[in-house]
C-alpha cells in the first residue's frame, strides 16, 4: 500500500473511530442512532452486492431495512415483536413476486437480518445492560487487533493464514493482533475495569481479548469469503480507503455476539 492510500485510510479510519467514540460518550440514544444508520447502510450494500441473486425491488429492501432497525432496538419488547411480524410479512410477500428463486430471495432477506441486524442489536443491548464503556472496550480491542495484525503481518508475515479466502493474511499477523489484544486486556483488567463497566478478573479480561481476536479474524474472513464468491473487491465505496460500511464492520458483526455470550458465561461462573 502506497503512502497516499495509507494516509487516506488512516484519516478516514480516525474519523470513523472518532464518530463512534463521540456517540458512546454522548449517550445511549445517539449511539443507538449511529448503530441504526450503520445497519441501514450495511443492508443497502448487502442488497446491492447480492443483486445478481435476485432482488425483490424497493418494497423488499425497505422491509429489510425496517427489520434491521427493529433488531437494533430489539432490547425493547415491541420492536422485537414488530420484527417477527416483518419476517412473516416478508415471506408472505414472496408469494406475489414473480421469481424463479423464491428461496434465495427470502434467504437473502433473512441473512441480512441475522448477519447485520442481530449483532448490532446485541451491541446496543450490551451498552444498555452493562455500560456504554463496555462497548468502547470491545471496539478498542477490535482496533488494536487490526493494528497489531497489520503491523506484524506487514513486517514478518510469511505463512498464509487462509490463502484460499484472503491471500494477504498471515499467521504472524494473527498472533501480532492477539498479542496486542492480550497486553491491552491485562492493562484494562488492572487499571480500567471500573471505567469500562466490566468488573471482571484480569483472567476474564484476557479471555475477552482472545475472544475478540478470534472472532474479529473469523468475521473478516467470512466477509472476504462472501465477496470472493460474488467476485467483488469491496462492498461499497462509502469510506475512503476502507470500502463500504460492511467492509468496516465485518469484524464487529462476529465479535459482538461472541462477546455478549462470553460475558454472560462469566456472569454465571462469577469469574
Amino acid at each position: 500500500m502506497d503512502l497516499k492510500k495509507l494516509s487516506v485510510r488512516t484519516v478516514s479510519g480516525l474519523i470513523y473511530a472518532g464518530l463512534i467514540i463521540g456517540c458512546i460518550f454522548w449517550g445511549l440514544t445517539p449511539f443507538s442512532c449511529l448503530a441504526t444508520v450503520c445497519a441501514l447502510l450495511a443492508v443497502y450494500e448487502f442488497d446491492k452486492i447480492t443483486e445478481k441473486m435476485g432482488s425483490g425491488g424497493p418494497l423488499i429492501m425497505g422491509l429489510d431495512m425496517l427489520g434491521v432497525v427493529m433488531l437494533v432496538f430489539g432490547r425493547l419488547f415491541y420492536p422485537l415483536v414488530i420484527w417477527v411480524f416483518i419476517m412473516l410479512l416478508r415471506m408472505t410477500l414472496q408469494l406475489y413476486i414473480k421469481s424463479t428463486t423464491p428461496i434465495t430471495s427470502i434467504a437473502k432477506s433473512f441473512m441480512s437480518q441475522i448477519y447485520i441486524g442481530l449483532p448490532l442489536g446485541l451491541m446496543v443491548l450490551l451498552a444498555d445492560v452493562r455500560h456504554l464503556h463496555a462497548v468502547l472496550a470491545i471496539f478498542i480491542l477490535i482496533w488494536l487487533n487490526d493494528t497489531g495484525a497489520f503491523l506484524v503481518g506487514s513486517m514478518l508475515g510469511r505463512h498464509r493464514l487462509f490463502e484460499r479466502i484472503s491471500p494477504k493474511k498471515s499467521w504472524e499477523g494473527f498472533f501480532g493482533g492477539l498479542a496486542f489484544d492480550v497486553i491491552a486486556s491485562v492493562l484494562f483488567g488492572i487499571y480500567a475495569s471500573t471505567f469500562f463497566g466490566l468488573e471482571i478478573s484480569v483472567y476474564g479480561w484476557v479471555g475477552l481479548g482472545v475472544v475478540v481476536c478470534l472472532f474479529s479474524t473469523w468475521g473478516d474472513l467470512v466477509e472476504s469469503m462472501l465477496k470472493r464468491s460474488l467476485h467483488i473487491k469491496d462492498s461499497g465505496s462509502l469510506i475512503p480507503g476502507h470500502g463500504g460500511i460492511l467492509d468496516r464492520i465485518d469484524s464487529l458483526l462476529f465479535v459482538m455476539p461472541a462477546c455478549v455470550i462470553y460475558l454472560m458465561i462469566l456472569s454465571e461462573i462469577g469469574l
